[in-house]
């Protein structure tokens, strides 16, 4: 899923969940040697306006990291109780 933010007429577009939360993060020395970094402080101020609308069941149903791979996000994924999280999901 894409994400899209406006800030003062300017598009911006994050490809992917992923690629939002490396965007918002503060500036960090290794983000931009990786080359996930914001390229500059107004794309990190749209991704981080865009990753506040973003409600908390995307977190649930677009994996950071994939479930095979990481040992953490299947614990979120199999312990998850859907019926107790369900009055929160669209915040």
């Amino acid at each position: 899923m894409s994400y899209r933010h406006t800030v003062a007429g300017r598009a911006w577009a994050f490809r992917d969940l992923k690629d939002l939360l490396a965007k918002a993060s503060p500036p960090r020395s290794g983000d931009s040697l990786a080359g996930v970094a914001a390229a500059s402080h107004g794309e990190r101020m749209a991704a981080r306006m865009c990753l506040a609308e973003v409600p908390l069941k995307a977190f649930l149903s677009e994996c950071v990291i994939p479930y095979e791979l990481d040992e953490v996000t299947r614990l979120i994924v199999d312990t998850h109780d859907a019926q107790a999280f369900a009055p929160i999901a669209h915040l």
